[in-house]
């Protein structure tokens, strides 16, 4: 009786320190982003159908959106968001179709989002006086909440954009390749 406690004690064991180095979850690190070194990664968003990454590379000062597919890491172009970096707060719709970000554009932070589809680029309406920190997609891209700071304080506005872009749904049009830009991986245009 003694040698069956112990067995299902050590299966026990097995399975948990399995699940602790992500053996039940399958975790693994992102995939490399062909950019050289690798830096900092932060701020991850996943589209609705887990098959985009969007991230922040902290990379040789800069902080640029990267944007992949899961699970095999191939970097995909982003049209306009070169040279307005440092870039925060990605966020992608169901079918990665739209990306919206918070960017840097002369002395402002904006908020743009991206249909990488038709390749539109909308800049999103702020309150006046304030400056976006963070940002969040609906999956269906119908609203985007929207954390200010404004005078000292913090608020978070949501954003409709219906009737803006057309919604983005689960079974809809993949923005597979992400236009004629791609022999710029990452980097925007």
């Amino acid at each position: 009786m003694r040698q069956l406690w112990v067995g299902v004690l050590v299966v026990v064991l097995n399975l948990g320190l399995g699940g602790c180095s992500g053996g039940w979850f399958g975790r693994r690190p992102a995939s490399p982003t062909g950019f050289g070194a690798q830096g900092n990664r932060l701020d991850p968003a996943l589209s609705g159908n887990g098959r985009y990454l969007a991230s922040v590379l902290e990379h040789q000062g800069r902080a640029r959106v990267v944007l992949q597919e899961q699970p095999g890491g191939r970097v995909l172009p982003l049209r306009h968001l070169r040279g307005r970096e440092p870039h925060s707060s990605p966020s992608l719709s169901w079918n990665g179709r739209y990306m919206a970000v918070l960017v840097q554009q002369g002395p402002r932070r904006v908020a743009l989002l991206e249909d990488r589809l038709t390749g539109r680029l909308v800049r999103l309406p702020l309150p006046a006086n304030a400056a976006p920190v963070r940002l969040s997609l609906a999956p269906d891209a119908s609203r985007l909440a929207l954390q200010l700071v404004r005078q000292g304080r913090w608020q978070v506005e949501v954003l409709e954009l219906g009737g803006v872009i057309e919604p983005d749904l689960p079974g809809g049009s993949p923005a597979v390749g992400g236009g004629a830009d791609s022999q710029n991986p990452g980097g925007g245009g």
